[in-house]
């Protein structure tokens, strides 16, 4: 499990394992209150399937209300973001397409912190 501002990823299926070569799958639970950070994947295709509670996906400029049993896509290169305005938690399964590696994902962000990069704060949310 990967904890970054209170969002808690579980690695379901990263990059390359159990012989997929196309998909990653990760299960993320969203605390209330908390967010994503801003954020983009250039060439892969995502989708977020709510598995519990409610929440908010904003996609290139959109906000959508989000609830169990919903599916929100992706396009390559679209700043998107998942929050929890609620007082429940809020959980979704995201798959991309082609894989990306989870553990890369976090060294970004973490190198970004360290380095200064993308002019990350400490209010910032991922």
């Amino acid at each position: 499990m990967h904890e970054w501002h209170r969002l808690r990823s579980h690695i379901l299926m990263d990059a390359g394992e159990l012989g997929s070569r196309h998909l990653s799958v990760c299960w993320i639970e969203v605390p209330p209150g908390a967010s994503e950070k801003l954020h983009s994947h250039e060439e892969a295709e995502q989708v977020y399937v709510v598995v519990a509670g409610t929440g908010s996906m904003s996609a290139a400029g959109d906000t959508e209300q989000l609830a169990a049993g919903d599916l929100a896509l992706i396009p390559p290169a679209t700043d998107h973001e998942i929050a929890n305005a609620s007082d429940t938690p809020f959980a979704v399964v995201s798959v991309q397409s082609p894989a990306v590696a989870i553990e890369e994902l976090f060294e970004r962000q973490l190198a970004g912190k360290t380095a200064g990069y993308d002019e990350y704060n400490e209010d910032d949310e991922f």
